[in-house]
């Protein structure tokens, strides 16, 4: 039976990182269990890691930003001697489904973007701290840091080592950050990613792969100074309480099916479909943001993201054969964007802020989750606001056109609001809006002017919000028929085809990395060069060299 991946954890549960509080400094130690695999047949040696510890990191960032609203300063930083980190296990890499891999890489992107971002996001910096090897993902880390500085010593130095030692490439940006990021001199980076040893000392300063080489025996004195300058310039508040993450309340049923509290993920083996179906809240908002915070995790703006957050994911990594993804939503729209309002005018409060910023990373998943996605805007639904970003972020939308026999809900209609306009860009740092109209950016504008008018199907169809309107004679013939020629096509197809149509206009250093994942891991990371018996990943540590097929393609 395979096993069912939970990307719910807590502090309670780490093995593979800990955590010391300093008043606005969090030091981050990475302390890998060799024993910790998420999956037998290979040891975590050398603070090396897989899907199981970079969930656990996942969840640091998040009570980072949540639990620990006075933590300016992050230190990530290697409790083991002589290594920093070693990268992603060669052996879980070796021996894993294709599938796996790519799903990993992914959700290993997205959570280093997500401490990458949370100095602009948050006012919270991370500075990486290396001692000792930090080698292939283990750079990607520090990459992902804020500020990386390095110790001068003999046997600290920084690598991406994949190409000459493992025949495929860094997974996780690395590629794209040195030149993207740092603005290393393409033929410099073209140096420094063919040596297996990596570089150490001035070098890696001069080669701007460090911020800051620090003599050996000043190190840890110099990493205090400078994570408590970045404190200085940070926004977050000092004094504020923050708001514990307790576990979600989810329900599993044998078909696999999962119900949390307003999220529903029904599952459809017979026609590889699965359908989330979100139900607006149903209390009224909160008159203010002391109450909000008040209720905590519980408070439904913040509940009802971590539930879609979780919902992702699962089915990311554990449902890999429900290939569409039916987006539903149920509930009163007005009190639905009264929830979002209360967020939107309040974002000078570190918790609006956060939660706003939390929808902004779950809408960048969705976009990026290689199912197709569909949208139906049902009657009754509450697509307003942050829910009608799902409208612009699916392949293909469905909307109900005036009645319906024996259907007795409100009648079915779509409200934009500010928040459409500006506080949820893709990873191309357009609004899903100026995406969809790229070639028409007045239709933006002339939305703009729509805000808050409850949009029927005639009209939102005549503003390019919706794909198609359909009437009752035509609703469920028409529905079944796509979603049947969707389950008929090739996944490989389906999967390159979203790719490319979901980010038109420009590219941006978190497009070209998920792009470049996209072709890298989808291709490399399936050649015999690399995967094959004789291939660099079978080969590793055993003293032999992978066997290529030389021939360029």
């Amino acid at each position: 039976m395979t096993k069912v991946i939970d990307f719910q954890t807590d502090p309670s549960k780490y093995r593979h990182w800990r955590i010391e509080y300093d008043g606005e400094i969090a030091n981050l130690y990475m302390d890998v269990d060799e024993q910790g695999g998420l999956f037998e047949g290979y040891e975590l040696k050398l603070n090396s890691y897989d899907l199981g510890v970079d969930i656990e990191l996942a969840d640091v960032v998040q009570r980072f930003r949540f639990e620990h609203p006075e933590v300016k300063t992050v230190v990530m930083q290697s409790a083991k001697e002589k290594v920093f980190c070693a990268g992603a296990n060669i052996r879980m890499l070796g021996g894993a489904a294709h599938a796996h891999k790519v799903n990993f890489c992914k959700f290993t992107n997205e959570t280093r973007n997500t401490f990458e971002a949370a100095e602009t996001d948050s006012g919270q910096t991370y500075i990486c701290a290396v001692k000792g090897s930090c080698a292939g993902g283990g750079y990607e880390l520090a990459l992902a840091c804020n500020y990386i500085m390095l110790t001068n010593d003999s046997t600290s130095a920084v690598a991406l080592p994949e190409v000459p030692l493992l025949a495929v490439l860094p997974g996780t940006g690395g590629l794209t950050r040195i030149t993207d990021k740092r603005k290393m001199r393409r033929d410099l980076a073209d140096v420094f990613c063919s040596l297996e040893e990596g570089v150490k000392g001035n070098r890696a300063k001069d080669w701007k792969l460090v911020d800051e080489l620090i003599p050996n025996s000043k190190f840890d004195e110099v990493v205090r100074e400078r994570a408590k300058e970045f404190a200085l310039k940070s926004s977050r508040p000092s004094d504020a309480k923050g708001v514990e993450l307790t576990p979600l309340d989810r329900q599993f049923t044998e078909d696999g099916s999962v119900s949390y509290s307003s999220v529903d993920v029904a599952v459809d083996r017979t026609n590889k479909r699965v359908t989330i179906t979100i139900s607006g809240p149903d209390t009224d908002a909160h008159a203010s943001m002391d109450a909000f915070h008040s209720q905590g995790a519980d408070a439904y703006m913040l509940r009802m993201a971590r539930e879609l957050d979780d919902a992702i994911l699962h089915l990311r990594l554990n449902e890999m054969e429900l290939g569409l993804i039916v987006f539903k939503t149920q509930g009163d729209p007005k009190r639905m964007q009264a929830h979002e309002d209360l967020l939107l005018n309040s974002k000078d409060h570190w918790l609006a802020n956060e939660v706003l910023q939390y929808w902004k990373r779950i809408l960048k998943r969705i976009d990026l989750t290689s199912r197709s996605l569909v949208a139906l805007v049902e009657h009754g639904s509450c697509f307003t606001g942050v829910l009608a970003e799902l409208l612009f972020s699916v392949d293909r939308s469905y909307m109900m056109e005036d009645e319906f026999e024996g259907d007795n809900r409100e009648i079915c209609a779509i409200t934009l609001s500010a928040s459409n306009f500006e506080q949820y860009p893709m990873s191309n740092d357009l609004t899903r809006l100026q995406t969809r109209f790229l070639g028409d950016p007045d239709t933006v504008d002339t939305l703009k002017g729509k805000v808050g008018e409850p949009l029927e199907a005639a009209n939102a169809s005549a503003l390019g919000l919706i794909t198609y309107t359909l009437d009752d004679i035509d609703w469920e013939d028409e529905i079944r028929i796509f979603m049947e020629e969707r389950a008929s096509f090739s996944p490989d197809a389906m999967t390159a085809m979203e790719a490319n149509l979901r980010f038109p206009g420009p590219e941006t250093m978190e497009t070209r990395i998920f792009g470049r994942l996209t072709a890298w891991q989808n291709w490399v990371f399936q050649r015999p060069n690399a995967v094959g018996e004789e291939g660099a990943l079978q080969s590793y540590g055993t003293g032999r060299r992978g066997k290529y097929n030389m021939g360029r393609v």
